[in-house]
């Protein structure tokens, strides 16, 4: 291929972690790439999420670490890159900016706005969905938003065949997300259970490894409508039973962004965190259905989350109307 060598664009962006925040950057994976004129994408992540990307036919090369980007900077220094775009906005990635030298942007983390709302609980103030603070650190590429969400690549080999299930579930199945990575994030478990008796249609249980004691309990009290695939499947195959299920119920995890890049129809449950921080299913075509208790005082009690609740009460999750799942 005869291209200039002055046209191409060597572009690199950094998203370390973690798996729902590197799905959220694909719009800006595709966009530059099909907006940008013979552009090659590189993209530097932490080797443990390889999966999400590597059969993303938009990025041209990942540079993966294990810990410390100083594995890598030398490498990243021999492809000369022409811009940088840092979705991750923290000391690491502003070291490797720092060492390759070229012209970067970044995204707008906006953590003021964000302690203003946990602080004083300020109704009034939303951020914009992270996906266009992502692809606003794109804008001096003339990149736009092209509205066509999310993407996700599962390869071949991963793909879940539907024949393996037991019959009940061959016919279409919710997919129940039990897992999230802070506990104050999560449905407590009796509430799942009483969920899933209410719903009274086959189920699909996904998670970690993390998740399969609390998955076993839901499959004992709730019986044949459960199927538990948690901790026995990884990530791309996880992506496939949410890909051809009827419907997804998530709590803010990784796997609901992963829902939103098929499109699916979701319930998202919140519980201490609130949408206006800018994470939920990002779906330009639709609507999803958000779960939360409204109006509750101490609500958000963190932008992340808690191993427990503050409180002492958890209502933020207790007290969630089970008849918005039917």
């Amino acid at each position: 291929m005869s291209h200039n060598s002055k046209q191409l664009k060597k572009i690199l962006i950094i998203r370390f972690s973690s798996i729902g925040d590197i799905v959220l950057t694909t719009p800006v994976i595709r966009c530059v790439k099909q907006q940008v004129e013979n552009c090659e994408i590189h993209y530097l992540t932490k080797r443990s999420f390889k999966s999400i990307l590597e059969h993303n036919p938009y990025i041209t090369k990942l540079h993966l670490i294990e810990k410390d980007v100083n594995e890598i900077i030398e490498d990243l220094k021999k492809e000369n890159f022409d811009h940088i775009i840092d979705l991750h906005n923290n000391l690491r990635s502003l070291h490797v900016k720092l060492k390759l030298r070229k012209p970067a942007t970044a995204f707008k983390k906006m953590n003021f706005k964000k302690w203003l709302i946990v602080r004083f609980k300020a109704r009034s103030i939303f951020l914009p969905h992270i996906v266009e603070r992502y692809l606003d650190a794109a804008k001096k590429l003339n990149v736009k938003n092209d509205h066509k969400g999310l993407d996700y690549f599962i390869p071949h080999t991963d793909e879940i065949t539907l024949s393996t299930l037991p019959l009940s579930h061959q016919e279409g199945y919710i997919a129940f997300v039990i897992g999230a990575k802070h506990y104050t994030k999560q449905l407590p478990t009796e509430k799942i259970i009483s969920i899933c008796k209410k719903l009274n249609s086959p189920i699909v249980l996904l998670g970690g490894k993390e998740d399969a004691d609390r998955a076993i309990t839901i499959q004992n009290a709730v019986g044949e409508n459960i199927f538990n695939a948690c901790g026995k499947f990884n990530l791309n195959q996880s992506a496939s039973f949410v890909k051809q299920s009827v419907k997804v119920i998530s709590h803010d995890t990784g796997l609901m962004h992963i829902a939103a890049a098929f499109n699916k129809e979701i319930i998202s449950v919140w519980g201490n965190t609130v949408p206006a921080f800018g994470f939920t299913p990002y779906l330009p075509s639709k609507e999803s259905k958000i779960v939360e208790v409204k109006d509750l005082p101490c609500r958000p009690c963190s932008k992340i989350g808690y191993d427990k609740c503050p409180q002492g009460h958890f209502k933020c999750m207790r007290d969630i109307d089970e008849n918005q799942f039917l």
